[in-house]
């Protein structure tokens, strides 16, 4: 791929080929350039999603159950892992994935659907797994919000991982679940650097909105932790203690970390990416991550696929253990959330 930079206010100047599609188009240079790339806008499809609860039985991940009100993310991180689920619907996992999106207009009915049924079983619910669903566009649509309405009316857990200062939108709400131990959230904080989060992760909050966030949360009695992945060599691995300190003064309970994962088309994005910022330091970042990886980009075997293995990766490991033992963060209350309150509306909780 060339080293090109991408349009303003996105993470990608490429949109490679959809794997699934029959034909695939090729750009050819006409020698025309344009020294300031042209801004790209964001278009949001509705959709009428069939279901909304998605399962997975992945020993490594601490939920078996996930909502995403999203398809695509808006905050266009160069490094996200979710990028080649927009194949799927026929869209590339460039550009496409942060400017075309899509949204489960019935996400919150079709969930009230599900949690309504004989023979539903309560256990936490994760928003964020794949995309975050404190993303721009969740301004206007409100999906996140009336989903966790839903949520709350049902007495029912949920944990969330989200990157977007917009949660503090809805403090009512989570402080209301998190008064009923019903909710855990987690902060992902990737670098304290504003530059590196610029033309890292374009559309996502500023460091400082995430450790206020952080901070706002706490002081309304909310359960919160910092996640910090990912873990970038020779890129944010150096901020690794810094960003535990910030996380741990602005009140954070918890930390945890993941090493880069680089599945399918998210590879070639972010070597492009790395080409077109840190030219000098592109094949030093790609060995490290390679040696990570027994030899390749990426590994996807459980567990593994979190840490990565090799010297690197288990320095890695031992920094995050010593810094979150110093700094308190490996604390849990309120993490463990209530299931025994899920009730329907108007139903009867159980006596016992």
């Amino acid at each position: 791929m060339p080293a090109s930079l991408p349009p303003r206010g996105r993470g990608t100047a490429s949109n490679p080929h959809n794997r699934f599609a029959p034909a695939r188009a090729v750009a050819e240079d006409d020698g025309w350039f344009q020294e300031v790339p042209p801004s790209r806008a964001t278009e949001v499809r509705a959709e009428t999603a069939k279901s909304i609860i998605t399962r997975n039985q992945s020993p490594d991940l601490p939920f078996d159950r996930s909502l995403n009100p999203y398809r695509g993310c808006e905050h266009g991180c160069i490094y996200c892992y979710a990028r080649p689920s927009h194949a799927y619907w026929d869209l590339s996992p460039g550009l496409d994935f942060e400017t075309r999106l899509i949204a489960k207009t019935n996400a919150p009915a079709l969930l009230e659907q599900q949690l309504s049924r004989p023979g539903y079983v309560c256990a936490p619910i994760n928003l964020g797994s794949n995309t975050d669903p404190y993303q721009p566009i969740e301004r206007q649509q409100r999906l996140t919000r009336r989903t966790l309405q839903v949520l709350l009316d049902y007495r029912h857990p949920v944990t969330i991982v989200t990157k977007g200062a917009l949660i503090l939108r809805d403090l009512d709400l989570l402080a209301e679940l998190a008064r009923q131990r019903l909710v855990a959230v987690m902060i992902s904080l990737t670098t304290l650097d504003d530059e590196l989060k610029r033309i890292m992760e374009p559309r996502a909050a500023a460091p400082a909105a995430r450790l206020r966030a952080i901070r706002v949360l706490r002081d309304h009695g909310i359960p919160v932790g910092v996640l910090c992945s990912p873990m970038i060599p020779m890129i944010n691995d150096m901020e690794l203690e810094r960003l535990l300190e910030a996380a741990g003064d602005a009140g954070a309970q918890s930390a945890a970390y993941m090493f880069l994962r680089l599945p399918r088309e998210v590879a070639p994005l972010f070597e492009e990416w790395l080409l077109a910022h840190y030219p000098q330091r592109a094949e030093h970042v790609l060995s490290l991550v390679r040696q990570s990886r027994g030899g390749a980009l990426y590994d996807s075997r459980f567990v593994t696929r979190f840490r990565g293995e090799g010297a690197f990766a288990e320095l890695l490991a031992r920094r995050f253990a010593v810094a979150s033992k110093r700094l308190g963060l490996q604390r849990r209350e309120g993490f463990e959330l209530d299931c025994s309150r899920f009730c329907p509306p108007g139903g009867q909780l159980a006596l016992l």
